[in-house]
């Protein structure tokens, strides 16, 4: 069962904008990264308080690729697929990360631990091909090692999950 979301933070963050409407696209990233993504609730809450139609902040919302409306993966996975990673086989890279998770790119897995989406850049070219997951580069990848570092990740998430191992 999800929690409740706290609106409190999103009260603040309307307040920082004399116009919100004019600086919408700022207060959806600040909205964001309080919360992770921006939740439906969170988004009417920003139009009772802004005056701006919910339709209108959910077409910006869905328009641009930087926000999110589903909660983020606890582990969230960039694939590079810029020029050095794409030659270098990012899309195979980016086909085992969908194999190894079973969603596609900008999907959460259902359990909440994995999100991952392709990204233009990494700037680790001399690594290539390349993912990062919660920072931390992974290069020189195959699908082989692709399934390798999921499954400790995996691993090790589920052995400090409440009743695992630790």
């Amino acid at each position: 069962m999800l929690a409740a979301i706290d609106i409190a933070k999103v009260d603040a963050i309307v307040k920082q904008y004399p116009d919100p409407a004019d600086s919408l696209i700022a207060v959806l990233q600040d909205v964001q990264d309080a919360y992770g993504y921006l939740p439906e609730s969170i988004l009417l809450r920003v139009s009772s308080l802004s005056g701006i139609p919910a339709a209108a902040l959910s077409g910006v919302a869905t328009f641009y690729a930087q926000f999110r409306l589903t909660p983020p993966g606890i582990y969230q996975i960039l694939v590079c697929m810029g020029t050095a990673c794409h030659v270098n086989g990012a899309g195979t890279v980016a086909e085992a990360v969908e194999e190894a998770l079973g969603v596609q790119a900008g999907v959460t897995t259902a359990d909440g631990l994995f999100s991952w989406e392709k990204v233009a850049c990494l700037g680790c070219c001399s690594l290539s091909p390349v993912m990062m997951v919660n920072g931390r580069v992974y290069g020189k990848l195959t699908r082989e090692r692709v399934r390798e570092v999921l499954q400790a990740i995996r691993e090790e998430a589920l052995k400090h999950a409440p009743g695992g191992d630790s």
